[in-house]
């Protein structure tokens, strides 16, 4: 069925989501089947093709339940500790209102403007910029950023930064992406045994050498490793499927929540090329809000290019590109800042801060207190009514 708008295009993603999460199960039982064709291959070398192929199936349908079991205690196990891991990788910690006032204000306001839930918040001590969120439930949902794009980035900038992460929470990528790289890892667990399992025997079938083999036997070693082979890449397929056209619409959420599209366009711009976590594990930077890579790895990128997302960004929500930005050093002001600093108020009687003196200062009301009273026409003094009497009137 075809998405038509924001809402229906992230209610769609998330039944996609839900399908490929279920393609993700189906590849955990692909690989204990390449399992069994090795293990019957190792225990009947000289065996047809045939007969091989029916005893791993055999051997599938018994070991589907302790399969299944096994991957959801793999989740499980997941489910409750992913943050620590995720915070022993990239040095994340959490913070409270008191020791983040500026990032813990911009967050809360952005919940409370669309009655959602405060995920925790953390900051990662690390100079590159970044955010993620994480998290599989609303008790557990969390965003992280790095210090160095608290540093680099205004409030504007910062708040759609946020408002990005804080869509993919609302939108349910967060909990896909966590429980995609938690099967995906299965995969690859798996995988890596079976690889390991077969070099540690040195391809020895049935007792025999490679010269000895009979019957179906390699015929079965060479499918278990292709179906291996084929699931690990279709598992990082998906995983990239999960989170490529998702930056979209999580930016497209950002823009939604704060009304500003180019704070999120300078952000991206900022964050361009300057993202990497020398840190965190190639699942971690899945989840971050750019995940950068160039050349033949592009291929294989979870992330549109921040050019693709700002693009986008320009067509769609009105914003202004202005190309690649270069950030200044560490505690100085851009040039362009729109807040520079503000000058203290001058004295009544001063000019200026450096204490020249112009002579009386007249108010609104009259003369300043112990001052000549000057002529109220004339002159470059506008007319204005004497006060009445009062407590706004000169002192009796």
């Amino acid at each position: 069925m075809a998405a038509y708008g924001l809402y229906t295009h992230i209610q769609a993603n998330k039944r996609r989501s839900a399908l490929l999460l279920i393609g993700l199960f189906f590849l955990v039982y692909v690989m204990v089947f390449a399992g069994a064709l090795v293990a019957e291959a190792w225990q009947y070398g000289n065996a047809p093709l045939d007969f091989l192929v029916a005893k791993a199936l055999n051997d599938l349908i018994v070991a589907l339940p302790v399969a299944t079991i096994g991957t959801l205690v793999w989740i499980f196990i997941a489910w409750k500790f992913h943050q620590s891991i995720i915070d022993a990788l990239t040095g994340g910690h959490e913070v409270t209102r008191a020791e983040a006032p500026r990032l813990y204000n911009l967050l809360e306001n952005l919940c409370i403007s669309r009655g959602i839930p405060m995920p925790s918040l953390r900051i990662a001590e690390e100079p590159v910029l970044n955010a993620f969120a994480t998290g599989l439930n609303p008790k557990q949902y969390s965003i992280t950023v790095t210090r160095g794009l608290i540093d680099s980035l205004d409030d504007a900038e910062l708040e759609a930064v946020l408002g990005h992460e804080l869509t993919h929470i609302r939108n349910g990528d967060v909990r896909m992406m966590v429980i995609a790289v938690i099967i995906a890892g299965v995969i690859g667990f798996v995988a890596e045994f079976v690889f390991r399992s077969m070099f540690y025997r040195g391809f020895r079938v049935g007792g025999r050498s490679d010269g000895d083999r009979k019957g179906g036997a390699f015929l079965v070693i060479v499918i278990a490793m292709v179906l291996i082979a084929v699931a690990w890449l279709l598992s990082a397929v998906i995983r990239f499927s999960l989170s490529r056209k998702r930056e979209f619409l999580a930016d497209a959420g950002a823009v939604e929540l704060t009304k500003n599209p180019d704070a999120m366009i300078s952000a991206l711009r900022k964050i361009e090329n300057r993202s990497e976590m020398p840190g965190a594990t190639s699942a971690v930077m899945e989840m971050c809000i750019d995940n950068p890579r160039s050349g033949f790895s592009d291929l294989f990128a979870t992330h549109p290019s921040v050019e693709a997302r700002v693009a986008a960004l320009v067509q769609f929500a009105g914003g202004h590109d202005p190309g690649p930005l270069s950030l200044p050093p560490p505690g100085e002001l851009p040039q362009d800042d729109p807040f520079p600093p503000v000058e203290p108020p001058q004295s009544p009687t001063q000019g200026s801060i450096h204490g020249t003196t112009h002579g009386p200062t007249h108010g609104p009301w009259g003369d300043a207190p112990g001052e000549p009273s000057q002529p109220q026409q004339g002159g470059d003094t506008p007319f204005l009514p004497g006060l009445p009497p009062g407590p706004w009137g000169p002192r009796r």
